[in-house]
């Protein structure tokens, strides 16, 4: 199952940007979107060309920039932000600043961006950055929230850390990597948010079984694919609780916007599902759980000669058949089954056997999926026959195409 939904080739991308010191960060994504495939079109205002010059711009995206200049210069053809408003399949900007964010929120027009918003009806990412107090004032909140109450804007919150003011706080722009694949999400759904009034809960990542302090049995399970997983679901509206084992720092910054609860054994983990699962109306079992741990635990490091032969095992929670059990009828319960050789009968086993309502199967003896990678594949195999095979791709990816697939068999 793939369509031009799922790479960013050939896709068209408008960015916006305004006045702040932010706005060097936005390089990175023209020139990453450019290097993708996309077609890429930026307009600076007047203050953003204070701190990114349009010939760099220019030359990041392979495209002219435009500026107000372009914009009050003698019409060729169609007025410019119209044929650039209805050009747009999705409208970034960042940074997102208060003087813009004003305008926005009341529907005024005084330059090239502005009138350009005003003149599409695409998608409208926002990504801002100011000072602490400027983004605290009453103000420029109540702005916000008002530009919110559209379902054209989708936002990206500023983060907290030490601004270009040397002030501590509120304020900074997304990252480059984050605004990607907010990017990413916008282009598969179009803006769609068809997952509001869901709440997900997602267990990613493996956990770990401790022999002594620094031996364990674990696997190599990253994280990536659960994560992906409850990135693509928030950004259609979801309200998402990820349970997750041990995450690389990286991975860990992935996972602002929902309640991200960390375990590291399978005990752990399955009193966290517990515990969050009747807030749930679905949940989907990512994490690559232990199957076993050792029977005994050392408080302190065994010595090389005193570890055991023959190591004692002990069974582990099984965590997914509990949850089946105790879930009630209107809670949807998803698997996933990381397997070599054939990856579709064994699934189908574990769902049935299981009590599962769905189940993804995946390759993990495959160059390019599984275990630590970005990309993956998968075949989705539901209670009621349904069948859907998932080309390889970012697993952001797949996890927009498995959202699709489940809403569209009635999930």
């Amino acid at each position: 199952m793939t369509d031009r939904s799922t790479t960013l080739e050939a896709r068209r991308v408008l960015v916006g940007i305004s006045g702040g010191i932010a706005a060097y960060k936005v390089c990175s994504v023209i020139s990453s979107l450019a290097k993708a495939g996309v077609a890429v079109r930026a307009v600076l205002t007047q203050q953003g060309q204070a701190f990114i010059p349009p010939l760099t711009v220019a030359t990041l995206s392979r495209h002219p920039a435009y500026t107000d200049e372009s914009f009050w210069q003698a019409a060729q053809g169609r007025p410019l932000h119209i044929e650039l408003g209805e050009w747009a399949e999705l409208l970034v900007i960042a940074p997102l600043s208060a003087n813009t964010l004003g305008k926005l929120a009341h529907g005024l027009a005084d330059n090239l961006l502005t009138n350009t918003v005003l003149a599409s009806t695409c998608p409208v990412l926002l990504a801002p950055a100011m000072n602490t107090d400027m983004w605290q004032q009453r103000a420029v909140q109540r702005n916000w929230h008002q530009l919110l109450q559209d379902d054209r804007y989708h936002s990206l919150e500023p983060g907290s850390g030490v601004l270009a003011c040397d002030r501590i706080g509120t304020g900074r722009m997304a990252e480059p990597e984050d605004i990607l694949i907010h990017i990413h999400s916008l282009l598969h759904t179009r803006g769609k948010r068809d997952l509001v009034g869901q709440h997900l809960l997602i267990s990613t990542g493996s956990t770990r079984e401790f022999l002594d302090p620094v031996r364990f049995i674990g696997n190599p399970a990253s994280g990536k694919m659960g994560i992906a997983l409850a990135q693509a679901a928030l950004h259609r509206g979801a309200t998402v609780t990820l349970v997750h084992g041990p995450l690389d720092d990286s991975l860990t910054a992935r996972v602002g916007g929902m309640q991200a609860v960390g375990v590291t054994t399978a005990e752990e983990m399955h009193l966290a599902m517990l515990t969050h699962l009747p807030q749930a109306s679905w949940v989907v079992m990512a994490a690559a759980v232990a199957d076993v741990k050792p029977a005994t635990q050392a408080t302190t490091k065994l010595a090389k000669a005193d570890l055991p032969g023959a190591l004692p095992l002990a069974q582990v929670p099984d965590i997914v058949a509990d949850l089946a059990q105790r879930r009630s009828p209107h809670q949807r319960l998803i698997g996933f089954a990381a397997q070599t050789g054939d990856i579709v009968a064994p699934a189908l086993d574990k769902l049935q056997r299981k009590g599962l309502d769905a189940i993804v199967a995946n390759p993990i003896d495959v160059v390019g999926s599984g275990f630590g990678g970005d990309r993956n594949q998968a075949v989705l195999l539901t209670r009621s026959g349904d069948k859907f095979a998932i080309a390889p791709c970012t697993k952001l990816s797949l996890a927009h195409q498995l959202w699709d697939a489940l809403l569209r068999v009635g999930f």
